[in-house]
């Protein structure tokens, strides 16, 4: 399988990235252009995670560590968040049970838009009642919601 990273060049047009990418982006223009009719083509593409997203997440993850009562670490923090935004699979456990493994939000495994949406239903799970009660057992419901009130705001 041929693969090219394809940037914007400064006269808006399409080429590949770098001297090894123009190549093979020119190759990819040539077979598209000798196809004969029904004759197919696979083409796949990816959206690189966003590198400012991926650290502005991160950044959320560590403050919300620091305001928090249940965890001393910001990996089970996060895993804790990603099941409870609904991103992992259930297995049975020991006892036959299910429970559920976060999935993985590796940079190289999730394409931008998919850690969009990921970002967003960690965000939308730390409003409900389960997730405040959770990270802030002492609190009422009033004073946990204006902790992730309060939370939410810094990363406006």
């Amino acid at each position: 399988m041929t693969a090219v990273v394809v940037t914007k060049g400064q006269d808006g047009k399409l080429a590949g990235l770098g001297e090894k990418g123009g190549r093979a982006y020119a190759k990819f223009l040539k077979r598209v252009k000798d196809l004969a009719p029904g004759d197919t083509l696979h083409f796949e593409w990816r959206e690189p995670r966003s590198v400012r997203h991926h650290a502005f997440f991160f950044a959320k993850v560590h403050a919300l560590l620091d305001i928090q009562e249940q965890f001393d670490d910001a990996d089970k923090l996060r895993q804790w968040l990603t099941v409870g935004a609904g991103y992992c699979d259930f297995v049975p456990g020991p006892t036959g049970r299910m429970v559920a493994l976060p999935q993985s939000i590796a940079f190289h495994k999730l394409e931008e838009p998919e850690f969009a949406e990921l970002h967003s239903q960690v965000d939308g799970f730390l409003w409900t009642h389960h997730a405040r009660r959770f990270l802030w057992p002492h609190l009422t419901d009033e004073q946990s919601y204006a902790v992730v009130d309060q939370f939410m705001e810094r990363f406006l």
